[in-house]
């Protein structure tokens, strides 16, 4: 309101001084009164909306506030109908003038209708009193009679300030209904963390633990049923999972509008597909560091028969947990599938990243499982290693079939960081087209990882130092972040119930 107030108030007194540079004649003898006041008034508002409005102010500082910028300004629009009181247009023009801002704070500032009501009626004081000074001491200057004069003044300002009062009564109570709905909900979101064409990320709060979580949503209509269906099974699926490597899930549901959604515990890191296009490739000893975390995650959800199918450097975060750094969730389980179901009677589907995707999975997509997985950490290896993905492609179906058909480049060839003889052959061998060739499994490759010549050489103190170095880098990103305003969802518990014991 104050920034409003301010711009407007600005270009108000910027376009009194030019008309009276070009008509001299017409300048009121205490114009420079007045100036001297809108002069004090305009640095009144910078002040409040330069300073105050960047720190979080208490609601009864910002009540007060409320109250002095409006009371301010019909101050200062009185003073000036007063001492212009011999110009015949003197009051109207103050008492227009004010009336904008009467209407402008029953719009901008939430306020109930008496609150309003009084400070609106406060605020035209002034304003009567200046009239009341016209009719007794300028009596010429006035259309009509003195009498009539003062009493169209108060219905004036009467009427404004019922219809001001109306207004943010109505607005006010429209504010109100939102809120109680929104109540119904267990999580406000706060700030945009990804959009993707499927679905949406927010950072949220639980309305009584008030710990940061981060809620995904997919809004009915982009999807369809499959599509929900196979949503809920990601839910059900990662709130199986207790690796400490795995993002843990705290809650699923559907809102009223339909919106599907699951509550996840919030990771403050970066997915290492945006750390490689911020810092390029990494140092061996921190890829094997990172890759034997992601093996420790898949090695339970295969344990459990679930296959990832989308392992890639979007779906792993790097983050620091309490004092531990480069700490490894892996999320994003939206096309697990369970390895007993492979050959449903629906028939399998080709889901995934083009540039991760294991050849079987384009070449039999019945075949899918825990090998497949395997490819995605090799492909995820490369990526790491080399700043560059395994196979290069303008099209999906380049891509497909490069995965399928040609050898990849040795890592080592396309790097000028070292990398030892036994983690390139790890990386090729999980990159191998036939499945059986690959490692056994996540758990033994995590454990030759454990045996290459850099496992031991990426230690805590290399992780929190480049911690401490990334987390001032992005200081400005984070005290900007933010700017969109708290949402709601509401929770349709009966729902989730319903269809909870469908899928059981």
């Amino acid at each position: 309101m104050s920034g409003l107030i301010f711009w407007v108030c600005l270009a108000l007194f910027g376009f009194v001084l030019i008309l009276y540079q070009l008509y001299p004649d017409e300048r009121p003898l205490g114009a420079a009164l007045v100036h001297r006041f809108a002069i004090v008034g305009l640095a009144v508002l910078g002040v409040l909306w330069g300073v105050f409005m960047r720190r979080p102010l208490g609601i009864n500082v910002l009540y007060r506030l409320d109250a002095m910028i409006t009371l301010g300004i019909g101050g200062v629009f009185g003073l000036s109908a007063y001492v212009n009181s011999e110009q015949r247009a003197a009051v109207w023009a103050a008492f227009i003038w004010h009336t904008f801002t009467v209407f402008s704070r029953a719009l901008v500032v939430p306020s109930t209708g008496r609150r309003s009501a009084v400070i609106g009626a406060a605020s035209y004081v002034p304003l009567w009193l200046a009239g009341l000074a016209s009719a007794l001491e300028h009596p010429e200057q006035l259309e009509v009679p003195p009498l009539p004069f003062v009493i169209g003044v108060v219905l004036f300002s009467g009427m404004a300030t019922l219809l001001a009062t109306t207004g943010s009564r109505v607005i006010y109570g429209l504010r109100a209904e939102v809120r109680q709905a929104q109540q119904l909900g267990q999580y406000t979101l706060d700030t945009l963390i990804a959009r993707g064409p499927m679905s949406s990320v927010y950072r949220a709060r639980h309305a009584l633990l008030r710990r940061p979580t981060a809620v995904k949503l997919l809004p009915p209509e982009k999807h369809g049923a499959d599509d929900l269906a196979r949503f809920e099974r990601e839910v059900q699926h990662m709130s199986q999972l207790t690796h400490p490597n795995t993002v843990a899930i705290y809650d699923y549901g559907r809102s009223p509008e339909g919106v599907f959604y699951y509550a996840m515990e919030y990771l403050d890191g970066v997915d290492l597909e945006v750390l490689i296009h911020l810092d390029g490739p990494l140092p061996a000893p921190r890829v094997v560091h990172v890759l034997r975390q992601i093996c420790g995650a898949l090695d339970e959800a295969h344990g459990r028969g679930l296959t990832h199918r989308d392992v890639k450097p979007a779906n792993v975060i790097l983050c620091r947990r309490g004092n531990q750094p480069d700490v490894v969730k892996v999320l994003d389980f939206g096309l697990v599938v369970e390895v007993e179901r492979g050959n449903s009677s629906e028939g399998p589907a080709v889901l995934g990243t083009p540039a991760y995707l294991a050849p079987e999975v384009i070449t039999s997509p019945e075949r899918v499982g825990p090998q497949s997985d395997l490819y995605g950490v090799g492909a995820v290896a490369y990526f790491l290693l080399t700043g560059h993905r395994v196979f290069a492609g303008t099209t999906v179906a380049q891509l497909c079939l490069a995965h399928v058909h040609e050898a990849p480049i040795p890592p080592s060839a396309r790097t000028d960081l070292r990398i030892s003889a036994q983690l390139e052959f790890l990386v090729l061998a999980c990159l191998a087209k036939d499945p059986s060739a690959r490692p056994a499994g996540a758990h033994a490759l995590r454990t030759a990882l454990a045996e290459v010549p850099e496992a031991e050489q990426w230690d805590e103190d290399a992780a929190l130092a480049w911690w401490r170095a990334f987390e001032e880098r992005r200081k400005p990103a984070v005290d900007g972040a933010g700017t969109a305003g708290p949402r709601t969802i509401t929770v349709d518990l009966m729902a989730r119930a319903t269809t909870s014991g469908k899928l059981s």
